[in-house]
């Protein structure tokens, strides 16, 4: 959803770009397909990792919580996005990870 020049992310889960849920798969593998989802529907909006104004990640037990650090990193070394980490006892089908980010599109 955009608006104001805003790009609101929301809802994110690890399914990769066939629509199979990747439950199965571990910590890390779910976290690389959620961040992968959301830079890909940023650049399909005509931004960048850049253009994040906030990020809120829900993962499934405190002690994911490096491990997210590690994959977030990674894929976004050079984005500083206001972020939020919010551990959780569970979310919908089973996923580890879930994801939504607020960017601001380049005019």
């Amino acid at each position: 959803m955009a608006g104001g020049g805003q790009l609101y992310i929301s809802g994110q889960l690890p399914v990769p770009a066939e629509g199979s849920l990747c439950r199965d798969k571990d910590f890390e593998t779910q976290a690389r397909e959620n961040i992968a989802n959301m830079l890909a529907i940023l650049k399909a909006g005509g931004g960048g990792p850049r253009d994040l104004l906030k990020v809120t990640a829900y993962i499934v037990g405190v002690s994911n919580w490096p491990r997210f650090n590690a994959v977030y990193a990674a894929l976004l070394p050079d984005a500083r996005p206001a972020r939020i980490v919010v551990p959780v006892t569970e979310l919908h089908h089973g996923s580890l990870v879930g994801i939504d980010a607020i960017a601001m599109l380049p005019h």
